[in-house]
């Protein structure tokens, strides 16, 4: 039996994730390990992307949201940030084609001001040329930072209480929830690290609070249809209580 086949008797048979988050992490060490600069890792790592879209498509998962970029990675050298925005605009022109034929929207979320016109263009062109697909939501974080989109929220309703269009008794966790930047999606089930650290790195803060968080040692272009298969599957053998006892969440899901 192939993959697809795997993952679609898994959509059918286990608990699959609604959403999924990815910090694509360890492209420039993996590089080094290969004697090459760190340019060559984020170049080698699209080749994963491209298998775990296709795998969480496969899988019926919903969501798929990559962290691509940080609004700490500026700090980066200048090279690096370069070809990292270079990427993106191959991205934009050539793969978002291929999302666009297997019915998956595109989008991005983060603070977009900071990038080339160019670049928030073709930003703009893909997702209008996949705003009508159906399939899964592939979401790629490029400056963006968790702690950001929680300001740039409550930013939101303190405009909204300024000019009178909501109270400030009305602001709450769900009013707050829906002026962050994933809103429309499942909450966010899966949080995968690749790279062998384990920290989340100011990514989805709001979004994680209740994600299982999975951490791998494996570079982010290593990971392979079989390791995104593997967190899936470490993903169906947790017990999520959301403060619940264990009986209580079991009686639940019979």
């Amino acid at each position: 039996m192939d993959n697809s086949n795997v993952l679609a008797e898994q959509a059918e048979n286990k608990n699959i994730p609604q959403h999924v988050a990815i910090i694509m992490d360890g492209n420039g060490r993996w590089a080094q390990l290969q004697g090459k600069g760190r340019v060559a890792g984020h170049k080698a790592g699209v080749k994963s992307v491209r298998a775990v879209v296709a795998c969480a498509r496969k899988a019926k998962v919903k969501a798929l949201t990559l962290f691509a970029f940080s609004s700490e990675n500026w700090q980066r050298p200048a090279k690096e940030v370069s070809v990292l925005m270079d990427l993106f605009m191959y991205v934009l022109t050539k793969e978002v084609k291929r999302l666009h034929k297997h019915n998956i929207r595109f989008q991005v979320i983060g603070d977009l001001s900071r990038f080339s016109d160019k670049l928030q263009q073709n930003i703009a062109k893909s997702e209008q040329l996949t705003a009508g697909n159906t399939g899964l939501v592939l979401s790629v974080a490029a400056n963006y930072g968790g702690r950001w989109d929680i300001a740039q929220a409550a930013k939101k309703l303190a405009s909204d209480v300024q000019q009178g269009t909501m109270s400030l008794d009305d602001i709450n966790e769900q009013t707050l929830n829906a002026q962050t930047c994933l809103a429309d999606l499942p909450v966010l089930d899966l949080l995968i690290r690749t790279g062998g650290d384990f920290r989340i790195s100011n990514f989805l803060l709001w979004q994680a609070a209740y994600a299982e968080l999975y951490f791998t040692d494996i570079l982010w272009p290593d990971f392979n249809e079989a390791q995104f298969e593997q967190a899936i599957n470490c993903f169906d053998q947790r017990e999520r209580r959301f403060g619940k006892t264990g009986e209580q969440a079991r009686n639940e899901q019979r």
